[in-house]
């Protein structure tokens, strides 16, 4: 036991002794002193300054006194500060002058390298040599081991593969034989990026090889079919409480073709209602031709219907753009006697239309930019009267969602659209705008019109990525020749859209009326939404 005794105290001793041990690290430079436990430590940090650049670094002074040790080191010149030379090549591709003073070595050949890889040259290597000291100043050479040069050679695509040939040549075409950079796989990323059919589950990975360069693309088809149903609630023309609503239901992509099927049925306070059938086939026989076919027929009440049929061939000026060339067949009869203002009338003609879309990177978002534009030239044969007018229709609408800053957003839409002639025109031929999608706080149509605009402004904020609430106002002004009136006419109101497990809800309070007139309660419009993907 007095053995065992004598061990512990011997130990506790040079335990105690240990831990008043102390060693204080002191820069002649700056002054700075640095407190370590042990001479293991002292040794580590002194060493870990080559990795700041200071290669030349001398203990000069070494004091111990009592438990106390002090380290007096020159940390000598800091070699990330240097007088470069450049060669030509590099001094032509970073657009430097030849011969410069940094002081941040590392970051100049970071910079340098950067804009090696935006030439293609994803392996090359930055090599700087030191020279000597010049007036205590480190003199560096620097030169580049380029590799060889990356293009993007081809695609591998992984996960959903059934895609249209013709989309598939179209990414080749705008992307094969790019300069392998970064600026090149951005751009890439985002083309796929918020696709309507195909979720980019990663961002694109790639396979070097000796002979080529492979990027692979990881896709999945989106759920892209969907159910879009509105109820509205509001005032008819006679003031009576009323609700409305509307459907529409897309297939999509049902073939790997890209091809969409669109149901639409809406009625309005009115008793109006409107169908309409839309088919679309993007690329035709592996083509960039694609064809839409439209059916509309809209029935007011008792007393017309209106029945349009709209065949039209588009080119796919890129996967954004579209520029097409439709026919145009429309036919009205009048159902009612007494309704003297509207006309039989049979129309026939053609147009063109552009259409150009940018998807949102925010998922609740439909768009981040839509543009659309159209103009028709229409031969008009009014039957009963035996007479056949020329007429000219023109439309052009807007949409873009700019980022103020944190989570807030503002949305600018606006359109406009004119039907010329030199003749009157009837009531059943006249523009219809108005209600949920267009002129909010008027009934779905309910605004008559030869000539009309409108803008949109809806400050929109974000609650994470499930909910956003909007404040909203429109004006907007609108031409009827027939009843000689130009009013102009405003809205105003606020909602809120949030995910559900089964879809977007949207909810929506919103007031309009023509400038002068009182603002009424009850011509408030209520609307309820879901909008689902399946």
């Amino acid at each position: 036991m007095k053995f065992l005794y004598s061990i512990f105290l011997l130990l506790l001793c040079v335990f105690v002794k240990a831990q008043h041990d102390r060693y204080e690290l002191i820069d002649l430079q700056d002054q700075n002193k640095t407190q370590v436990k042990d001479s293991l430590s002292a040794v580590k940090f002194l060493d870990s300054l080559s990795q700041h650049n200071f290669y030349l670094t001398e203990v000069k002074e070494v004091i111990k006194k009592d438990s106390l040790t002090k380290i007096y080191y020159d940390k000598g010149k800091n070699f990330n500060e240097a007088q470069v030379t450049l060669t030509p090549e590099i001094s032509e591709i970073t657009k430097l002058t030849a011969t410069l003073f940094t002081k941040n070595l590392d970051s100049l050949k970071k910079e340098i390298s950067e804009k090696y890889r935006d030439r293609g040259y994803a392996f090359n290597r930055v090599k700087s040599k030191f020279t000597g000291l010049k007036n205590g100043i480190p003199q560096v050479e620097i030169s580049v081991i380029k590799g060889e040069k990356r293009n993007i050679d081809s695609f591998v695509f992984k996960g959903y593969e059934k895609l249209p040939k013709r989309f598939v040549k179209n990414l080749e075409k705008e992307f094969k034989g790019r300069t392998y950079d970064d600026r090149n796989l951005v751009a890439l990323n985002q083309s796929l990026q918020n696709h309507p059919f195909v979720l980019l589950e990663k961002p694109p990975q790639t396979l070097f090889t000796k002979d080529s360069t492979q990027v692979f693309l990881f896709l999945q088809k989106k759920k892209a079919n969907s159910f879009d149903g509105i109820i509205g609630f509001g005032n008819d023309k006679s003031e009576k409480f009323t609700f409305n609503g509307s459907l529409n239901v897309n297939f999509r992509n049902m073939f790997n073709s890209f091809e969409t099927v669109n149901i639409f049925w809406q009625r309005n306070p009115d008793k109006d209602q409107t169908f309409d059938l839309q088919a679309d086939v993007p690329y035709l026989f592996g083509s960039n031709i694609g064809t839409n076919i439209n059916v509309n027929i809209y029935r007011q009440d008792s007393t017309f219907a209106t029945v349009k049929l709209l065949p039209s061939v588009y080119l796919h000026l890129n996967n954004r753009q579209k520029l097409g060339l439709r026919g145009r067949l429309e036919t009205s009869t009048v159902t009612d006697s007494l309704f003297v203002q509207a006309k039989d009338f049979t129309k026939k003609g053609v147009g063109l239309w552009y259409e150009f879309t940018e998807p949102s990177e925010v998922a609740l978002f439909q768009y981040k930019t839509r543009l659309r534009a159209e103009a028709d030239y229409i031969s008009t044969n009014y039957d009963k009267e035996d007479l056949s007018v020329q007429q000219n229709n023109f439309l052009f609408s807007g949409e873009r969602n700019f980022y103020i800053s944190g989570n807030n957003y503002l949305n600018i839409r606006g359109e406009t659209a004119l039907l010329n002639s030199k003749n009157d025109f009837a009531t059943n031929e006249l523009l219809r705008f108005g209600g949920w999608n267009s002129f909010r706080g008027f009934n779905e149509n309910s605004l008559l019109a030869d000539f009309y605009y409108f803008g949109t402004a809806e400050y929109r904020y974000l609650v994470g990525n499930q909910a956003f609430f909007d404040v909203f106002g429109q004006y907007g002004q609108l031409n009827n020749k027939n009843l000689g009136l130009k009013p102009k006419i405003y809205s105003f109101g606020l909602g809120f859209n949030f995910f559900l497990p089964i879809g977007l809800m949207s909810f929506q309070l919103s007031n309009g009326n023509e400038f002068g007139n009182p603002i009424k309660f009850g011509d408030t419009k209520i609307h309820w939404g879901i909008l689902s993907r399946f």
